[in-house]
């Protein structure tokens, strides 16, 4: 099928742009990446668009062939623009490097390297099926899998710290309560992060004292794919909210690590870590936090637990510091969230 002149058209850059904002309709949750994927003609004519749904779901790759197939456009010689390198193994699905292969590609041009042990490799195979492949970077696609990368990079999931807190730091006053500190919008702002990941952990100390229901529902309502709830420690929990189905884990160890371990091996990518702060020291304590989130009510307790102690920080000049800090108002409260320094 010959290709309209008022198709569009595009340099490899806006190709690939394009490819991101795809990708940024899958889903932020879930063992797969986000990846778009548009291939274009010599002349940069839009042929084809596609983008990862999810797992179980064809990937991106797979999708823009098959988006154009339906329209009966050929894709012999044409360039493939991915925002991440074509996953070179079978698993829910074929090897998308192959898939391009039999599809008579003739380059691809992917944003990002596979990190994965077993995915990796997409880019040697089609230059050795004799399609050229080339690393483009492209920021915006790092940034689209940002999380995912260092997952699969450190093959434990990435871990995002949260907690509300008052002006003087305080989490929970004297006597142990903590409802509620901040507000409304700042409790509906974190339903909408519990649906992004794919765990939320808490202690067995924060099960006892606040019995938590550890789900996600934004708009008020429990729906769609619900995060896994672990529980960390050895203290018993029977009867608590958390086990109300059969999508919670205990974990029986205090070693962040271990944890890490147990829930890579479950496919989990993301995971929010809630607290209390003994959960929380002790990941920062191991230097596993990757992420901040914390919400700052316009409050002042004076006495009470404080998120995160005893990291053995002796002096300003080692304070533990963030990147790429935002500030988001939340009505009367403020979101400050940040990435924690690689190495520290």
């Amino acid at each position: 099928m010959p290709i309209s002149s008022s198709a569009p058209q595009l340099t490899s850059g806006e190709a690939m742009d394009l490819a991101v904002l795809l990708g940024g309709q899958g889903p932020q949750a879930g063992p797969n990446p986000r990846v778009g994927c548009v291939i274009t003609s010599a002349e940069g004519h839009v042929l084809a668009k596609g983008w990862h749904k999810g797992a179980g779901t064809p990937h991106a790759e797979v999708a823009a062939l098959a988006d154009a197939h339906e329209r009966g456009v050929d894709v012999t010689g044409a360039t493939a623009h991915v925002t991440l390198e074509p996953c070179n193994h079978t698993g829910r699905t074929g090897p998308c490097a192959q898939a391009l292969t039999d599809a008579g590609i003739g380059r691809v041009l992917f944003a990002v390297t596979d990190p994965g042990e077993a995915s990796h490799g997409g880019a040697a195979t089609l230059n050795a099926n004799g399609i050229e492949a080339i690393h483009t970077p492209h920021d915006g696609a790092a940034a689209l899998i940002r999380r995912w990368h260092k997952a699969m990079t450190h093959r434990r999931p990435y871990v995002i710290a949260k907690w509300a807190s008052t002006l003087d730091g305080r989490m929970a006053a004297a006597d142990g309560t903590a409802f509620w500190i901040t507000g409304e919008q700042a409790r509906a702002h974190v339903h909408q992060v519990r649906g992004q990941v794919d765990a939320i952990a808490v202690g067995t100390a924060t099960v006892e004292v606040d019995n938590p229901s550890l789900s996600a529902r934004p708009g008020g309502d429990e729906s769609g794919p619900q995060p896994l709830r672990v529980v960390i420690g050895s203290r018993p929990t029977d009867g608590a909210k958390v086990w109300r189905d059969d999508n919670a884990l205990a974990i029986h160890s205090h070693d962040p690590a271990a944890v890490l371990a147990e829930l890579h091996q479950r496919e989990v990518r993301t995971l929010l870590v809630e607290g209390g702060p003994t959960v929380l020291s002790a990941f920062f304590a191991a230097g596993l936090v990757d992420e901040v989130n914390t919400y700052i009510a316009p409050a002042i307790l004076g006495d009470g637990a404080t998120a995160v102690n005893g990291l053995g920080i002796p002096t300003m000049a080692d304070t533990l510091r963030l990147t790429e800090v935002t500030h988001t108002p939340l009505g009367a409260d403020i979101l400050v969230t940040g990435l924690v320094t690689e190495g520290t």
